[in-house]
Formats: structure tokens, sequence, C-alpha cells
């Protein structure tokens, strides 16, 4: 089980416009926050990076570069960002589901009857937010096994405030 303070699992990814994500070659000020999100068939997911599009920069001015990452291929991550309307976002796409699991994310089946009008693929990741520290150590974990009731940006945003000028250890490492 992946706890705060471990390094971080591998993770590279290609990105629809910034070239190849490697998070060991990431330099943040502060942190690097992951997002792994369930992919286009989820109208949830759309709104939420839709969120996190409106906050970009208040991410940025408190030292947090931010990335986006889904199972989908390329195609359907095309798909999403056109949705989100929001070409400054990383789209990372074609996560591969033993790497999910390496990050502790909850794997779903898709179901045939989705009420969304975009299938859901075979299997994908369920939603998963991580706060990694330029050392490549995990700071934060947020992992969900429904794609509903996530952490607001807002609200993380307020919290990087809080610890990073206090430096507030990682909690959850006993």
């Amino acid at each position: 089980m992946l706890v705060p303070n471990q390094v971080a699992p591998k993770l590279i990814v290609p990105t629809l416009s910034h070239g190849i994500f490697d998070l060991t070659k990431e330099k943040s000020r502060n942190f690097t926050m992951v997002v792994f999100f369930r992919g286009l068939h989820c109208p949830i997911c759309i709104n939420y990076l839709s969120e996190l599009a409106r906050l970009q920069s208040e991410f940025f001015d408190n030292g947090v570069n931010q990335i986006v990452i889904s199972s989908d291929n390329k195609t359907r991550s095309e798909e999403t960002a056109s949705l989100i309307k929001a070409d400054q976002i990383r789209y990372g796409y074609d996560l591969s589901i033993p790497v999910a699991r390496e990050w502790g994310l909850y794997i779903s089946k898709g179901e045939k009857n989705s009420s969304n009008k975009f299938k859901e693929p075979e299997l994908f990741p369920e939603p998963g937010i991580f706060l990694v520290r330029p050392d490549n150590t995990v700071y934060y974990i947020s992992v969900q096994s429904m794609p509903f009731a996530r952490s607001a940006f807002k609200d993380l945003i307020e919290m990087i405030k809080f610890v990073v000028p206090r430096e507030y250890p990682a909690r959850g490492t006993a």
C-alpha cells in the first residue's frame, strides 16, 4: 500500500500537447498534483476537471504543477480536452491498469449500458489525487472507489497555503 513519505511509483505517460510526462523529471516549487480520473465516459470528471481549469493559476501561484491522467487513449483524451476547453491543462493518457494499481487506484469494469453517451472502457481507474514533493515523495493521497464526493480543488489550495509555510508533516505514515 502506498503511504505518504514513500517515493512515488514510476509514472511516465504521453500527454496531448506537452510531450512525455515523467514524474521524476518534474520540477515544481512545492508539489506536483497528479489527478487520476475515470475518463471521457464520466460527466462528473468533466465537471471536476473544468473546476481545476478555473483554479489552475492559483495552484501555479502556490508552487503546484498539475497533470490529469486517465487510461483513455489519445482520441478519447482529445475529446475530453475539447469538452473542458482548457488547453493549458496537461492531459496524460494511456495509463496502464498495472501502473494505476501501483498508485493504489481502484479499478472498475465498464458497464455495457452506461447512462452516458460515451462508452465505458473495459477497465478503468477510479479517481485519485496525489501531491508529490519535488524529491518525488508522496505528501498527500486521496483515492476513491466511486466518482462522487471528491476533494474540492479550492480546499486543496487552502491546504497548500497552510502546510507549505508551516512545513506541516505528511500524515498517515505510522
